[in-house]
């Protein structure tokens, strides 16, 4: 999906990738994190965000949820992580990142609430009464009032499958009875996702009725008495879409394949953010006219279609990918015609490296000439070496 754009945008990556992996320092099924270009993608949605007065979470559950990125994103002045679960929660809390919004998609269970509770995190996105006042008792205990934010749904609004929840728009006079009898929580904030989405009709970035329930929800709240409040307007987060969000009322945004130039607004334009990753694998054998590659790293919204193979990039061919079915298990990529076994593979596509068995390896002083592995880790942010 982004082997075209990875090597017009990040040829110093694409060059490390053979380097390491024909060196042996990488084993196939691996990530390699580009840090310097992650590190001025960021930078340059920060700045754009800073003029349009839009606070930036950083999401990395597709990273990996990797610490190291999360300390340098954290350094250059995002307002923290959003934990779309709380096994995201619990990494970032464990390797001393600030939580954000914890959340997002995924509730955060009793067994988890203390811990995270705990750490102080900026909001709580909430899809129930009884979830506030799950937290509610657990900041009590500790404390303090804990920021929630409500996940808001209209009769017209898009949902993903698997990302089912939240409170109707027009439960939310009701919802906020209730939840003002909560000690240990006030409501700070609504959202919902997506609240923009790319079509690849228009080619453009387009704001979803979602963002309508969003400005509707927290006008009804303002009338109420509530200011300040966090107006969550998250899809396609990258510098192209900081002002629409600004116009559309938003307070706060969850850049994600933003900070890689990965979304699929970045696949068909030339945009302000460079490829931030390659994945590499290695050619395991031939078989009837087709190489394969190791698996491991597949992610069945990958739209994945080439990839490069060779030694080197001076000697690499681009060939055709067929991903496994959805069915099957990733242990092979398909390629389109026999290879050199050995030989090194890259691919740039579409991922959730939270849901692989790969490995992740942080790489520095591409931009320098001078890469370093700062530490390879596994799909989880657990370092490995």
């Amino acid at each position: 999906m982004f082997l075209d754009r990875l090597l017009a945008t990040n040829r110093p990556l694409v060059n490390a990738a053979f380097e390491l992996h024909q060196s042996g320092e990488l084993l196939p099924d691996t990530y390699i994190l580009d840090l310097d270009m992650i590190t001025r993608n960021a930078e340059t949605m920060k700045g754009e965000a800073d003029r349009k007065g839009i606070s930036l979470y950083f999401m990395l559950k597709q990273l990996g949820r990797n610490p190291l990125v999360a300390h340098r994103l954290q350094d250059i002045g995002f307002s923290g992580a959003v934990c779309v679960d709380f096994r995201e929660a619990l990494t970032m809390k464990r390797n001393g990142i600030r939580l954000g919004n914890v959340g997002h998609l995924v509730q955060t269970p009793k067994a988890a609430m203390h811990e995270i509770v705990s750490a102080h995190p900026d909001i709580m996105t909430v899809y129930s009464i009884q979830k506030a006042r799950e937290i509610g008792r657990a900041a009590e205990s500790l404390g303090f009032e804990q920021k929630i934010m409500l996940r808001m749904i209209g009769p017209d609004d898009d949902l993903y499958p698997g990302q089912y929840g939240g409170f109707p728009l027009d439960e939310l006079p009701k919802a906020a009875d209730e939840i003002e009898g909560i000690v240990g929580v006030k409501i700070g904030g609504v959202c919902s996702f997506p609240c923009l989405l790319y079509s690849d009709e228009t080619r453009a970035v387009e704001p979803l009725p979602n963002a309508v329930t969003v400005q509707k929800a927290a006008a009804y709240l303002e009338r109420r008495g509530y200011c300040g409040l966090e107006l969550n307007m998250p899809s396609v987060s990258c510098t192209e879409t900081i002002p629409e969000v600004a116009r559309l009322g938003g307070t706060h945004m969850e850049p994600g394949h933003g900070l890689t130039g990965t979304t699929p607004y970045h696949r068909d334009h030339d945009a302000a953010e460079g490829i931030g990753y390659v994945y590499v694998s290695e050619i395991s054998h031939n078989l009837e006219g087709k190489a394969y590659c190791y698996g491991g790293g597949h992610y069945r919204r990958s739209h994945v279609a080439k990839a490069l193979v060779g030694a080197s990039i001076e000697s690499a061919k681009k060939v055709g990918v067929k991903a496994p079915s959805d069915e099957s298990i990733d242990y092979h990529f398909e390629l389109s015609e026999p290879c050199a076994i050995d030989d090194t593979v890259l691919m740039c596509f579409r991922t959730q490296i939270f849901v692989t068995r790969s490995e992740v390896a942080v790489v520095s002083g591409l931009s320098e000439g001078a890469p370093k592995i700062e530490g390879i880790f596994d799909s989880q942010g657990r370092q490995i070496r």
